[in-house]
Order: C-alpha cells, then structure tokens, then sequence
C-alpha cells in the first residue's frame, strides 16, 4: 500500500494546528469580554434552554464546550481592501466582531446573552481564513451551516427587499432586519429543518 510522508509544512497541517489551537483556547463569557489587540478566529457556544437547540446546548453544558454555534473570523481592515491585511494594524478587529455578535443575541427576543459563551485565537493574517473553514468542516455549526444570517448587517435602506435571513427569522429583535422583507419559511418550518440537521449532526 501507499503511505503519504506527513509533511507539517503543508498547508492544510499548519490551518489544522491553527484550527486545534483555537479548540484548546480559554473560554469566555460572550457578555464579558475585555477589549484586547488583534485579528483572527473564533467559536461561540450556546448553552441555554431554547427548545431547538436543546441537543447543542447538551454538548456544550458542564464545561465541555464540544460544539460550537457559530465559528466566524475577524480580519485586520486591510484584508477588506484585498491585500490579505498583510502589514496592517489589526487593532482590536477580533474583539470589535464579538462584540457586534453579543449585540445580535442582546436583541433577539428570544436569546439571552448570559447563555453565550466563546473561545478565540490572535493569529497572524494569512492563517485566518484556512483556520475558519477548518473549524466550519469540523464542527458543522448550525449557524453557519443551516441557519444563516447571524454574522449579517444592515444592508441598508435600498436593500430592504431584499429576504430576511433564517437567522432573523428564528430569532427576531435586530430593528434593520424587521425591515426585510418576510421569507418564505416561518420559525415553525426552520425549527423543524433544524431538528433533522441536529439528528444527522448528533445522532
């Protein structure tokens, strides 16, 4: 038979160490953060009694914090400009995104921030985006994966015909995002499109 040499130069070895690294990282309060320095990535976790997320919030309880709700990135402002960031003062990117994220959970109707809680990795810029697909192929989380949205913002007053996100949807109170226009789905219809993914997710 082959056997491949492992090469820990490889790309998708260095994104993978990256990925682990973030999985091993501390874990915080989502409401509690001190603002810090730096870009890079991040998990948040759900750990309250939301009815359709009742098999996440089993895995993440009692200080296991096994599966994430969400993974997303926070990149320096040059990456927005498409050089990478490379160079450029990340500033507090990486708190700034959370923060944004705590403030969504703060205005859904039916969320609280007490049950939030996040783990996150300073890393050098041309890791982030690697470190981020990683950890969405690992975990599957279901804000990613199913329920989009969350990581969305105002798309302003000429885009308002555009459809509210499954996210909004299912966890209305972002005022801009009452705005849109309604989706074909109802929380009724996504709840139970969730509780299918949940079941292959979870067994």
């Amino acid at each position: 038979m082959d056997i491949n040499p492992y090469n820990p130069l490889d790309k998708m070895n260095l994104g993978g160490s990256v990925a682990h690294a973030m999985s091993e990282s501390a874990v915080h309060h989502l409401a509690r953060l001190e603002s810090f320095i730096g870009a890079g990535i991040y998990a948040i976790y759900y750990t309250g009694d939301f009815e359709a997320y009742k098999p996440l919030a089993a895995k993440n309880k009692d200080g296991k914090f096994e599966s994430p709700i969400y993974v997303g990135k926070a990149v320096p402002p040059g990456a927005r400009k498409g050089n990478f960031g490379l160079d450029s003062e990340p500033g507090p990117a990486l708190y700034k995104r959370l923060q944004e994220h705590a403030e969504s959970v703060n205005a859904a109707e039916n969320l609280k921030i007490e049950d939030f809680f996040c783990r996150f990795l300073v890393v050098d810029d041309i890791w982030i985006p690697l470190g981020e697909s990683l950890l969405i192929a690992k975990f599957a989380p279901i804000w990613n994966k199913l329920i989009d949205g969350f990581g969305n913002h105002d798309p302003g007053s000429g885009r308002y015909q555009q459809a509210r996100s499954k996210w909004d949807t299912l966890h209305p109170g972002r005022a801009w995002a009452l705005k849109c226009a309604k989706r074909p789905e109802n929380a009724t219809v996504i709840e139970t499109e969730l509780a299918a993914y949940l079941s292959m997710l979870f067994g």
